[in-house]
């Protein structure tokens, strides 16, 4: 698979790094040289430029990549990116980093994202996951954000504990996809029983959380 990231940053030269090793051809691009110094290239190719810009894009092959990450730590340059990425260089899929969760409505399938990732809120999540029980983590964001990946760990007060998968009354198009318990993780067959101390994955359209909130918590 060919992949470019834009931003050599601490994530995207890791990144980098990992898919390289992976077999994956990687084409890093980067405009601060202190960046680029701290790059070991291996098999990784790397654009000294702009990647807002369309002649860097160019330089880059952008138009034969199977994937564009836009990993810069700036959220109008990432925007920029994803656009250019989706609509000029027509890349089947855009991945983008949003750095401040107060901008991560904007990154959607009209900026030509296809997945944002927020470091900051899937912090905010783990932090909220080992310290709160019944209440709902939104964890990633997916199909352009309109689906969510959510996670509940029932406590002795949810309504779901003691019902079956298949008797939950999650909304239209909503789904427990996985159970965590203890150590295990078990699949969501409808004839499981959810427990005390379960951890609930579920994905959910956007607009229905407060049905799976119902469903799971009460």
């Amino acid at each position: 698979m060919r992949i470019v990231i834009a931003g050599a940053g601490g994530v995207g030269r890791y990144l980098a790094s990992e898919l390289d090793a992976r077999g994956h051809d990687l084409t890093l691009i980067e405009l601060r040289q202190d960046a680029l110094a701290k790059i070991v290239t291996g098999d990784i190719t790397v654009i000294d430029g702009d990647a807002c810009s369309p002649d860097t894009l160019e330089e880059a092959d952008l138009r034969d990549a199977d994937v564009m990450v836009a990993l810069t730590g700036d959220d109008e340059d990432n925007l920029v990116i994803s656009l250019l990425a989706k609509e000029e260089f027509a890349v089947p899929r855009v991945l983008a980093r949003v750095n401040y969760p107060s901008n991560e409505w904007l990154f959607d399938e009209s900026w030509g994202v296809d997945l944002a990732v927020s470091p900051p809120h899937l912090l905010t999540a783990l932090v909220e996951e080992e310290v709160l029980s019944g209440d709902l983590i939104s964890l990633l964001k997916l199909q352009r954000g309109e689906v969510e990946l959510l996670e509940v760990r029932l406590d002795d007060s949810s309504v779901a504990v003691g019902e079956r998968v298949d008797a939950l009354e999650l909304g239209p198009g909503s789904a427990v996809v996985a159970i965590v318990r203890g150590s295990r993780v078990l699949p969501a067959r409808g004839t499981t029983a959810l427990a005390e101390g379960d951890e609930v994955l579920a994905l959910t359209p956007v607009g229905q959380l407060e049905s799976v909130r119902q469903a799971l918590i009460g």
